[in-house]
């Protein structure tokens, strides 16, 4: 690519900040930068690095952000670190911190914007990799519309088990459960929380952060492999380098956010996510990107496109392999061409390769490579996708859960509840033994409003399995569960419990029943039963941080995405 080639006004969008006799003063600041004359001239580009030394996932970001920059250098730009937060959400897990996970999603959104719109940027590279960072980048994306790449920083190694199995962050939670119920040690539980996660990189099965990441490439808004590349190889510094030269190729083109985000987009997406069977977290993630792109994405879609689409792979914490499997079968590009085959996938979709989805999938020779990890069309684990939309007189508004990942024993069953009003008391009684086969386990107020900040429960879903319940116990929220979840885990129950949800009118020893496949969700009790314990309900609890108040006031529904109202 020639360094030289001319930009037009309507590309070149940082001459409005750099160019011009009155300009002067702002040039007099760049230069304090240390940048040549001929660096000034040229277009900005802004990194937009997530790295931190708090989370594994963005630990070695700082390496992928210098290739992007030397990319962006290569094709004629000038790059411009700056910096979003992000958290790590298994180590925000189980206590007061993880109220403050979803809300960074909008944080990370609104502060992309504010340095983009402030210094003007003709183009962005955005790095990140975990849980609410890839989705508050992809809102942004959306929000400024100019041309832009994602590149993340890719999915961590599966770890060991003390044995020949393999292992990840699931393992450890899980073991929990086991070391209360007498079938491991504390010290083999210490020694398997040294070496299920090896090294950087996010968590290493389908959770959120690798579903967000796959999903980022499906959309086309990030280069092939970006979901599977193996965040310690050297192909990743190479992807990182090639989204740097390629965000300058858009910018010539013209080539936006918005030219690829389309209704095909949002189809591929949920196709995709429902062959891989990701994190049910997508469910609030996809609705709240595409609405940044003026796109509806309703529950009645994810389930509509479920019902059609097989699930063709079972990865951690659903089954046995991980992303480093997913990889070497092919990776997204295989998926899609096989979805293809049963026209699930917009080919003509465009990607920020400047070609289109199926002249990328023709170029790679897409096909699956290992069969064992994903599934043809006429082996798939089952017929419907991973991901199912329930509702009823308990969920009015809807209800998800991972179908993919739960028993069969526990896919249509008429269980008890047991009620909690916090995740804290949940967590107390499934390790005190307290909590039996044909149990549900009702945790509420835990929702985008009434928590505030609808915890993700994976503690609670992995201390349950490790107890050995996994087939005969469900557990129901208003909050959310990690794409580490495995069992009858149902979340996101609308309206919630603070909006006056009837899941906030269930009592112990309610009869509730569960039936997946017809995708139905009911508290067996008579309507004017539960309309005459409304008065005696639990209020939503006090909120002391100023913050969370502040979301709480503006989030909307979990049905709708929990973003901010407008």
């Amino acid at each position: 690519m020639k360094n030289d080639t001319a930009f037009s006004d309507m590309e070149h969008n940082s001459k409005k900040m750099k160019s011009g006799l009155e300009k002067a003063p702002h040039r007099s600041l760049l230069y304090a930068l240390g940048l040549t004359a001929e660096e000034i001239n040229r277009p900005m580009v802004g990194i937009v690095n997530a790295a931190n030394e708090v989370v594994p996932g963005h630990i070695h970001l700082h390496r992928l952000a210098e290739a992007a920059k030397a990319g962006v250098r290569m094709a004629g730009g000038t790059p411009l670190e700056f910096p979003a937060i992000a958290v790590c959400d298994g180590i925000a897990m189980n206590h007061e911190g993880m109220r403050y996970s979803l809300p960074s999603r909008e944080i990370i959104a609104d502060s992309i914007e504010i340095m983009a719109k402030a210094h003007a940027f003709d183009a962005l590279v955005f790095i990140p990799n975990c849980d609410k960072c890839v989705p508050g980048m992809l809102m942004a994306m959306m929000r400024l519309n100019i041309p832009s790449v994602l590149v993340s920083g890719g999915p961590m190694m599966p770890g060991t088990d003390g044995s020949k199995g393999k292992s990840d962050l699931i393992t450890v939670f899980e073991g929990v459960g086991r070391v209360k119920r007498g079938d491991m040690s504390e010290e083999a539980l210490e020694n398997l929380a040294e070496s299920a996660c090896p090294g950087c990189g996010s968590c290493a099965g389908m959770f959120t952060a690798n579903s967000m990441n796959c999903l980022a490439e499906t959309i086309g808004v990030a280069l092939p492999g970006n979901g599977t590349i193996p965040a310690n190889g050297a192909a990743r510094i190479r992807l990182a380098k090639k989204a740097g030269m390629q965000v300058m190729e858009m910018l010539r083109k013209s080539i936006r956010p918005l030219d690829i985000v389309t209704e095909h987009s949002v189809s591929n997406a949920v196709a995709v996510d429902m062959a891989l069977g990701c994190s049910t977290n997508t469910v609030l993630h996809l609705p709240a990107i595409f609405a940044e792109a003026g796109l509806n994405l309703s529950l009645e879609i994810f389930d509509t496109v479920s019902r059609k689409t097989p699930n063709l792979c079972k990865l951690s914490p659903a089954g046995k392999d991980h992303m480093y499997d997913l990889h070497r079968a092919g990776g997204i590009p295989a998926v899609m061409a096989e979805l293809s085959r049963m026209g699930l996938i917009h080919a003509e979709s465009m990607t920020v390769t400047g070609k289109s989805v199926g002249e990328n999938l023709r170029d790679l020779d897409a096909r699956i490579l290992d069969s064992e990890v994903i599934h043809p069309l006429d082996t798939p684990y089952s017929a419907q996708g991973g991901i199912a939309i329930l509702r009823g007189s308990l969920a009015p508004d809807g209800a998800v859960v991972k179908q993919s990942a739960v028993a069969p024993e526990m896919m249509c069953r008429e269980v008890i509840a047991r009620v909690y009003e916090s995740e804290e008391d949940a967590m107390q009684a499934i390790l005190r033994g307290d909590i039996k086969a044909g149990d549900a386990v009702v945790i509420r107020y835990e929702g985008p409003r009434g928590g505030p900040g609808m915890r993700e429960m994976l503690s609670p879903t992995a201390a349950i399995t490790g107890m050995g319940l996994g087939r005969d116990v469900a557990l129901l929220t208003d909050g959310r569960f990690s794409g580490g979840t495995n069992g009858a885990a149902i979340g996101h129950i609308s309206p919630e419990a603070a909006d006056g949800g009837p899941i906030g009118l269930v009592r112990d020893g309610d009869k509730i029943l569960i039936d997946i496949p017809n995708r139905k969700l009911d508290v067996l009790v008579e309507p004017a039963e539960l309309e005459k314990r409304r008065s005696a309900a639990v209020k939503t609890k006090e909120i002391q941080s100023p913050f969370l108040s502040r979301y709480a006031r503006l989030v909307s529904s979990a049905a709708t995405g929990a973003r901010y109202k407008k």
